[in-house]
């Protein structure tokens, strides 16, 4: 993946948390750079987690699992993120939220070459 695919998930990760706190009780990200350090560590957390437990458990799985583990790792997240604030309840609805907009948005292009054909 060329760098320029890699600002662009971080932005877009960015503007849904900042999406997600505006909308989720309990879930916030106070501006566009919390926004964005908290899109690194909760990917840096992801897959802290995928290479522990493996793809089954990983926040990206489908599933109850990958929910709750998805929480989780939104929940940690606030301790390395300042500006980030999440309770148990608003890291649990953020990570639903978040995987309904994933649905929508997708964040992974698949199934294109890097030149574009």
């Amino acid at each position: 993946m060329h760098i320029i695919g890699t600002i662009i998930r971080f932005v877009v990760s960015a503007l849904v948390l900042m999406l997600v706190g505006y909308l989720v009780p309990g879930f916030g990200v106070m501006g566009f750079w919390s926004a964005i350090l908290a899109a690194i560590v909760i990917a840096v957390l992801g897959w802290a987690v995928e290479q522990i437990f493996g793809r089954r458990i990983s926040p990206y799985g489908r599933g109850i699992v990958g929910f709750i583990s998805g929480a989780v790792v939104i929940y940690i997240a606030q301790l390395f993120v300042p500006g980030m604030r999440a309770s148990i309840l608003g890291a649990l609805l953020a990570s639903l939220v978040i995987g309904i907009i994933d649905l929508f948005v997708p964040t992974n292009f698949r199934g294109r070459n890097t030149d574009g054909t």
